[in-house]
């Protein structure tokens, strides 16, 4: 199992009064609530956060791309893989992902994640994703056409990093005379594709039908994420082969400290600020226990971390653990004691745990 350590780069000071006063951290959230300096401190500090995890032996960092809102601060994750490929030594660079429509036209992001792959030495997992409602709002257009423009748009960066340019493409949305970008990924024939997903048939169909990885969205219960993978599975078969784990990823808040008190307490006023942030997600939850009987974050001393995600692992089916270390409002001082801890202590059983042969069978 390979482990990452993902990061939303959140804004931590939404005000005392936020769940009164406004209606989401989303879109419309006035950015006047934002301070330029303190975000100066911010993304320095989130940046040596996964420069840490590189340090620390993780198999790969995550960053993603959201707009217009104080949940994660990366309307462009790439200017994040860039710096990461720099100034990390050997793990992988996952973003996930790039929210295609959005791209015009989308060769901006086959250049991009090449030059990242380049640089990085190879290092680069490719996130390609439709994007979710917000960004739609936030870039006032119409989703309807969303899911075609992804097809379009994935079609032409593949061809961009595997067919020799200069060449032409029409398409629907897009019409390019030349297509021959500079750099050419390092990674051949292109980088590995992870594609999130909350549950839509279609994108599991998608993924599947060309070998990508799927990546589970954090915040649900883990029933759900065991329906999806279950689905993914199927749906492999149905294209004449067995998913491998490597292909499946959970993504999940993790907080390991030295008891199991020390780390509900201090998590749970983290996930506060999440909860305030994300309305949509964990609505119905008021306790740690179900917090807990739900997988929505794993908490805990070492061994009741290490216990509780080598079981879902196993009960999943899932090659790589997508690890939330920094969550909501937790200071820096508590997100390295958390990656250390789990580095040195949850992590070395983890990559040896072989789950292919403890994977569900799919219905």
């Amino acid at each position: 199992m390979k482990c990452f350590a993902f990061h939303l780069m959140p804004w931590d000071r939404l005000p005392a009064d936020f769940g009164e006063k406004y209606e989401s951290a989303w879109t419309w959230l006035p950015n006047s609530l934002y301070d330029p300096k303190h975000g100066h401190t911010l993304y320095n500090r989130f940046l040596d956060e996964l420069v840490l995890a590189d340090e620390l032996g993780f198999d790969g960092v995550c960053v993603n791309e959201h707009h217009q809102n104080a949940y994660g601060t990366m309307p462009s994750p790439n200017l994040m893989g860039s710096i990461l490929a720099r100034q990390t030594k050997r793990c992988k660079i996952a973003v996930i992902g790039n929210a295609l429509p959005l791209y015009n036209p989308p060769t901006r992001v086959a250049e991009e994640f090449a030059m990242i792959d380049v640089i990085s030495g190879g290092r680069l997992i490719a996130g390609l994703v439709v994007g979710g409602g917000p960004e739609y709002y936030s870039f006032s257009m119409n989703p309807t056409n969303a899911r075609a423009m992804f097809h379009e748009a994935h079609d032409l960066i593949i061809r961009a990093w595997t067919e020799p340019g200069p060449f032409e493409h029409y398409g629907e949305f897009w019409k390019l005379k030349y297509v021959n970008p500079w750099p050419r990924p390092l990674q051949q024939p292109h980088p590995t594709i992870w594609i999130p997903g909350a549950g839509s048939k279609e994108t599991i169909e998608f993924v599947a039908e060309r070998r990508y990885g799927y990546m589970g969205i954090p915040y649900f219960h883990v029933d759900f994420f065991q329906r999806n993978f279950d689905m993914f599975r199927d749906a492999c078969q149905k294209n004449g082969y067995e998913a491998d784990p490597e292909q499946l990823g959970w993504l999940c808040p993790i907080y390991v400290a030295e008891s199991d008190a020390k780390a509900g307490y201090t998590s749970a006023r983290s996930l506060v600020g999440i909860h305030s942030a994300m309305k949509q997600f964990l609505i119905n939850i008021k306790t740690r226990k179900e917090v807990e009987d739900g997988a929505y974050a794993i908490v805990g001393s070492p061994a009741t971390v290490r216990d509780k995600l080598t079981h879902y692992a196993k009960r999943l089916g899932v090659g790589n653990l997508l690890g939330l270390f920094q969550i909501g409002t937790l200071p820096a001082d508590l997100t390295k004691k958390n990656l250390t801890i789990f580095a040195q202590e949850v992590m070395p059983a983890l990559q040896k745990l072989n789950v292919r042969m403890n994977a569900p069978a799919a219905v």
